[in-house]
Order: structure tokens, then C-alpha cells, then sequence
């Protein structure tokens, strides 16, 4: 595989030479660096997380670590900070404050300046957390350039130190979509079983208990209530709207309506999906593809109590293969990427998963990056790029294999393009384990833009 390495020097992102640390199962070809220019334009944020551009043209960023909003300019790189929620709670791992949606009519004279953000507290103790999740609307006060009057739209979600999910966007139809992951109960022999195929009851609706919206995509009205035309599943309606994901971290609308979500595989097959209501998606069952390659689901929660987690000896969990789960599953439109064994799964930097950080929509039009045109753009968290995954002239399927571009050694979290169709800003976390750009070895935890910002200009044809 071709790559194009960018290093950091003096504030700017330099080409390098290429070094072949990891190499993916499948050959992606890697845009050219030359198409664009490229510079670090913030740092010192503290794991940034979901970025939205605003309509007083700056980027809107939530930092986990920090429980803070922050506005950036998009030119100087210069911070405002809105809010630091004092009881986010980011625990050991992945918890925090997550995705953020503004208001379709914000800063438009309606009252509606609202901001909606999704976050983890702790309904435990220091020593033994119990955290959960909520989704919580501030006003926007525009003469103090703050954020104020919170209202709690749902709250007391399931949530965990991994596998928490947290995107949050706002539909063509005025409704928030909320993304929760399975809290990565995958390989845990503690007796709680993977919740994203148990679905909620009447009576658990009716109580407000959330148990079961671990591994869903919710669909929510602005004030948090269950909308009336949501998919009635199994004879209950709720906020579920999909339900089998595993950690779907990427949700963006295309133009023509289309919900696309990303999604985490556990070893090979990361997902593109589109969500339809009411679709099941197949985790933990499946993964991928319904093909039984290089993966059948192990119950550890039947497993022996004192079986270690990720044992070896798997000959006491008990194991089916994807073609023998009953439930009619929605198969992605990609995968990313599918083996025929497990031969190749090694750990997380060799495995053959790319580790979706979000997902993006993007259109060229007439003056924007016509490589990229009608394509889904996907940070990832593991390679340090950004994949470009074309899709059909209808949205409806992906076309052929991704191409990489901006190859850094760095954690890929979101991505934004401005209305300019052309300056193209990516988040990278703070810390973690990333593919190494350099030397012998597969991951190194030395991230070249930890905290930052990265603007890249397309520079056209």
C-alpha cells in the first residue's frame, strides 16, 4: 500500500516519506498530498469530539475530557469557551462529553437558540462509578456568549467506560438522532449480557427505564418525548429507531435524506449502514456481512464465572456462527474489511478494522473536491486518515473501495468541511494508540497533533 506520510513541523503539516507499519488486508489507494494544503490550526483542546459549524461561522467543538463546549475561528485557530458542564463524568476510558447539535433555526431570531449535547455522569461513587448517560438542550445567551438554562431531555441512558457512542444530529424532520453504543460488553464473562438485541417493553417505556437502549440509534422529538411515527418493534414503541449496533459513532444525513451511520467492528468488519427505521443490524450476532467469515458471536456472559475475560480457551463460551441467528438483519453497504479467517487478527493496530471516528456527507458541486464528490467521508481512529467511500448515483450502495487521504500519526475523531466546500477540518484525540508512520513497530501511543485541529485547503486540479 502507497502512503503519503504528513509530519509536523513548525506548526505545519509536512510530507515525509513513506514507512509501512500497517498495511491493511485489501490495497486503498491513497490520494495525492498535493491537492491541498495544510496547517494545525488549533491545539491544546482536550480530546475534541464532535465539531458543527456554526451560523456565525465558527466551529462549534465539544471536548470529552473536559466536559467543555468551545466555539473555534476557523481562521486564527482562536478559542471561546461556552460552558464546562461540571458534572461530566470521563471516567478511566471513554466516557465524557460527546456529540453536539445546534438548532436548525439557531441565531435566526426565533427563539430557538439551542444547543443539544449528549454526556456521561456518574450515578455512583469515586470508588465504584456507575455511570449513565443524558441528553441535555442549553440556551444560547448571546449578549454573554454563553450557554445556559439546561433542560434535561432524556437522561439515565445506559453507559459504560467504552462502546458509548454519543453522536447527536438533528434530522430533516426536526428530530434528534441519538447514537448508543453496547458499552463493549463484547468478551466480559460478568453476566450481563450484550443488550443491543433486547429490546425495550411497554412496561419499561412506561417507568422511563432505559435498560434496553444499549446498542440503538434513538430517535427523539426536540423536547426528548417519543415521536408519534417512530417504528413500532416487536409491538412497543419507544425512541429506538435501529437496534443491533455494536458503536455506531458516525451519523450524518445525506442531501436526499438518507441517515448513513458508521460503525465499530470487533476485529474486521467496520461497518457503513444505512439506517432504516425499525432495522435490526445484526450485532452481536453479526458482524459485517451475514457470510460466517472470521467471526461467530461467543456468549461470555454464559461463560463460567471465573473464566478470564479474553481467555484463550474459548471452548466454554458458547459460540454461534452469523448464519444461525433467526433475526432478519440489515447488511451494510461496506465493510471495513472483511476476511475469510481470523488469521490476521492480532490486536487492534493489525486487525483488519479501520475504527470509524464519524462520518461526514459530502457533495462537490461545482467549485468543490470533485475526487470526493457524492461520497461519505470517515475519520478513523486507528490508521490516521481519512477514508473518501464513494457511493452510487442513488446513495443506496458504496462504489469500490475507499480511498485514503491526509495520512498522519494521529487519532482521527471527526470531520468537518466548511461551506466553502473546500477547507476540510479534522479532530484528533488527545491520547491513544494509533498506527506508527515510523519504524519497525505497529502502534505507538505518540500522537504527532494530539488535542488539535487540522485544516486542510484544497488547492484544486
Amino acid at each position: 500500500m502507497t502512503t503519503a506520510i504528513l509530519a509536523v513541523a513548525m506548526g505545519t503539516l509536512m510530507a515525509s516519506a513513506p514507512v509501512l507499519a500497517q498495511v491493511n488486508p485489501v490495497e486503498i489507494a491513497n490520494g495525492p498530498a498535493e491537492k491541498f494544503s495544510s496547517r494545525v490550526l488549533t491545539t491544546q483542546l482536550e480530546n475534541p469530539w464532535a465539531m458543527v459549524w456554526g451560523p456565525d461561522d465558527k466551529i462549534w467543538v465539544t471536548e470529552r475530557t473536559a466536559g467543555r463546549v468551545t466555539r473555534v475561528d476557523p481562521v486564527s485557530g482562536q478559542k471561546f469557551p461556552l460552558l464546562t458542564i461540571d458534572e461530566v463524568f470521563t471516567g478511566i476510558q471513554h466516557e465524557g462529553l460527546f456529540g453536539l447539535a445546534l438548532h436548525p433555526e439557531f441565531m435566526k431570531d426565533t427563539g430557538n437558540d439551542y444547543v443539544y449535547v449528549a454526556y456521561t455522569v456518574n450515578d455512583g461513587t469515586a470508588e465504584a462509578p456507575a455511570p449513565s448517560a443524558k441528553l441535555v438542550r442549553y440556551t444560547y445567551n448571546a449578549t454573554s456568549e454563553q450557554l445556559e438554562e439546561p433542560q434535561v431531555l432524556i437522561e439515565g441512558i445506559p453507559a459504560g467506560d467504552d462502546h458509548n457512542a454519543g453522536r447527536v444530529v438533528i434530522g430533516p424532520d426536526l428530530k434528534i438522532y441519538y447514537s448508543l453504543g453496547e458499552q463493549g460488553r463484547y468478551r466480559r464473562p460478568e453476566g450481563d449480557p450484550i443488550r443491543a438485541q433486547i429490546l425495550p417493553t411497554q412496561d419499561q417505556v412506561d417507568a422511563k427505564d432505559w435498560y434496553a437502549y444499549s446498542g440503538k440509534v434513538l430517535r427523539l422529538e426536540l423536547d426528548g418525548s417519543i415521536p408519534s411515527d417512530n417504528p413500532e418493534i416487536e409491538g412497543v414503541k419507544s425512541h429506538v429507531f435501529t437496534y443491533g449496533h455494536r458503536n455506531p459513532q458516525g451519523l450524518v444525513f445525506a442531501s436526499n435524506g438518507i441517515l448513513y451511520s458508521t460503525e465499530h467492528g470487533p476485529a474486521s468488519d467496520d461497518e457503513l449502514n444505512i439506517l432504516v427505521p425499525g432495522g435490526n443490524y445484526g450485532w452481536p450476532n453479526v458482524s459485517g456481512y451475514v457470510d460466517d467469515r472470521a467471526y461467530n458471536y461467543p456468549a461470555w456472559h454464559e461463560a463460567p464465572a471465573d473464566l478470564p475475560r479474553n481467555s484463550a480457551s474459548t471452548s466454554q463460551v458458547p459460540t454461534t456462527a452469523e448464519s444461525e441467528f433467526k433475526g432478519e438483519v440489515v447488511e451494510p453497504i461496506a465493510a471495513y474489511f472483511t476476511v475469510d479467517d481470523t488469521t490476521s487478527i492480532c490486536g487492534f493496530i493489525c486487525s483488519p478494522t479501520i475504527a470509524p471516528g464519524s462520518a461526514a456527507y459530502y457533495v462537490a458541486g461545482e467549485n468543490g473536491i470533485a475526487e470526493w464528490d457524492n461520497s461519505i467521508l470517515i475519520p478513523t481512529l486507528k490508521h490516521g486518515v481519512v477514508y473518501v467511500q464513494k457511493l452510487s448515483e442513488d446513495g443506496l450502495s458504496a462504489e469500490g473501495l475507499p480511498v485514503a487521504w491526509f495520512n498522519t500519526q494521529n487519532r482521527y475523531r471527526d470531520i468537518l468541511v466548511a461551506p466553502d466546500g473546500v477547507s476540510v477540518f479534522v479532530a484528533t484525540d488527545a491520547f491513544g494508540s494509533a498506527a506508527a508512520k515510523y519504524g519497525e513497530e505497529l502502534a505507538t501511543g505518540i500522537l504527532h497533533n494530539p488535542g488539535a485541529i487540522l485544516l486542510y485547503t484544497y488547492q484544486g486540479q
